[in-house]
């Protein structure tokens, strides 16, 4: 069967590019200086590292679903996803740099990682059995670890039966043994990682659905990749048995994902809107008064344009259209993860800050807007939750309640009493409340609009830079891998159905 052929050209372009997001990488480090605590390169290097890993992540989990489920129809250009799993190992080593930094307190993306802040917080204190370096060690290590032992193990099982492999399929029925063990043990364990790569930057909120919605942004940029690199290679003459009726079927995942993760969006805000908890409302009221376009832009861009483009049947046949839909969702769905992260990451290090009485940061804190009132937001903050019921209101949306000093105080513990937590919560709200007058005395306006500040606003040169870097070297990894091996599994039980797929 034929070979892929990793030109000259290409490892230039795709190492130059990687090359540039280094250098980009590099100089974000030097932007902020140690006015910023080198957060804008810190926030670059976890948020391509975990896009790309995580892409790593969801191909070996589609990969192993669909060879569990006896599909046949990806069998074909199933190299594709084996070398997009293969990255796991790299995407580790790059995640061992946040280590390190997390140990010797080299950057300030979590607030947990700050024992003073946990100390002075009931609410980290509560959560510091599972947020922890400790934790994020092990389970960055371990899990990645474990990923990759079974990514690995079915590579070589599915490269031994090219040259193996007989009329038992034996290297078959192992490889499928191993994807039905994996697929459990990913489910779990990669919900633990978002939670503590991603979730614990804002570590005061919480959402019990935000592992489906990163998960299903990673599984459409998974996709979009997939379709742009086999639009490529059969581009260069490679895979001619690849006809419009797998791309069609590509492109249904594409879109019927895109629809899913839509429907989280819409259902997380829903329900976190509706509930109106001040601990769950922090995170979407920081998004619409600081960053309103990242916020809508992320729908735009996920949503509303690949749903008009790929309704249509045929658009998911015609390559220009779709290679162009998928280009936009990929770089939509970074986008998503960059709105995840940057907000978060900047609200951390100005509330670590102000806990900390450091002087350092004087441009975040004079960027705040501090008479923003609370009715431009969609939600108020309720006072079920002292942590943040009045870390979330600004002087002027307290009003005249600001007046009342112990009284107040005094009847939002009364409040906490009675609510739906039920009287074995007391204590705890208690605390609460103690904690927010203490604690948002100290960065009671942190929660205020910030002002624009490029990188975190809105991705800058230096982000977009970095972003191509980190596509530029998964593009190079990839490639490699798929030089090393035959592009088709042609011992594979299920390829001649691959071949005459139709839809």
């Amino acid at each position: 069967m034929e070979n892929f052929v990793f030109s000259s050209r290409a490892k230039t372009i795709t190492g130059g590019a990687a090359l540039i997001g280094l250098v980009c990488l590099i100089a974000s480090y030097f932007v902020d200086g140690g006015e910023g605590h080198h957060m804008r390169f810190w926030t670059n290097l976890l948020h391509n590292t975990v896009f790309f890993l995580g892409i790593a992540f969801i191909a070996a989990f589609a990969y192993s679903a669909f060879t569990t489920a006896y599909a046949g129809w990806f069998v074909q250009f199933k190299r594709v996803w084996e070398s997009f799993s293969l990255f796991l190992l790299p995407g580790l080593f790059l995640m061992g740099v946040i280590i390190v930094g997390l140990w010797l307190h080299s950057h300030h993306l979590y607030h947990w990682n700050d024992e003073a802040a946990v100390m002075d917080d009931p609410i980290l204190t509560h959560k510091s059995s599972f947020l922890n370096k400790y934790w994020y060690t092990f389970g960055t290590i371990v899990f990645v670890g474990v990923w990759y032992f079974f990514v690995s193990r079915m590579r070589q099982l599915s490269l031994a039966e090219d040259t193996d492999g007989d009329s038992s399929y034996s290297h078959h029925k192992k490889i499928k043994v191993y994807a039905a063990i994996f697929l459990p043990i990913a489910g779990f364990t990669s919900a633990a990682m978002i939670w503590q790569w991603i979730m614990s930057i804002d570590s005061h909120w919480y959402s019990t659905m935000f592992a489906w919605y990163a998960s299903a942004s990673l599984f459409v940029a998974m996709t979009a990749l997939t379709i742009m690199i086999l639009i490529y290679l059969k581009s260069r003459g490679y895979y001619k048995g690849i006809t419009a009726e797998h791309f069609h079927d590509l492109g249904k995942y594409l879109f019927a994902i895109s629809i899913f993760w839509t429907y989280l969006w819409f259902s997380q805000y829903m329900l976190i809107w509706y509930g109106n908890v001040g601990e769950e409302t922090i995170y979407f009221r920081q998004r619409l008064d600081s960053y309103p376009v990242l916020f809508w832009g992320n729908l735009l861009l996920n949503f509303v344009l690949p749903f008009f483009i790929l309704m249509r049947n045929d658009t998911k046949r015609k390559f220009g259209t779709l290679f162009f839909a998928s280009a936009l969702v990929f770089f939509g769905h970074w986008f998503d993860y960059f709105q995840m992260i940057k907000p978060g990451a900047r609200l951390t290090l100005v509330e670590m800050e102000a806990h900390h009485g450091d002087d350092h940061h004087g441009e975040e804190e004079h960027s705040m807007t501090l008479d923003a009132p609370a009715e431009h937001s969609t939600m108020s903050m309720t006072p079920q939750q002292g942590d943040h019921g009045e870390e979330g209101h600004g002087e002027e949306a307290h009003g005249e309640e600001m007046h009342a000093g112990e009284a107040h105080a005094d009847d939002h513990a009364d409040k906490a009493h009675h609510d739906d937590h039920g009287t074995e919560m007391t204590g705890h709200m208690e605390a609460a409340v103690e904690h927010g007058e203490g604690h948002g005395d100290g960065h009671g306006d942190d929660h205020s609009a910030l002002g624009f500040k490029s990188g975190y606003t809105l991705p800058g040169l230096l982000e977009i830079g970095t972003f191509l870097g980190f596509l530029g070297g998964f593009l190079f990894f990839v490639f490699s891998r798929l030089s090393a091996a035959p592009l088709e599994p042609k011992k594979d039980p299920y390829m001649e159905e691959s071949l005459h797929h139709h839809t």
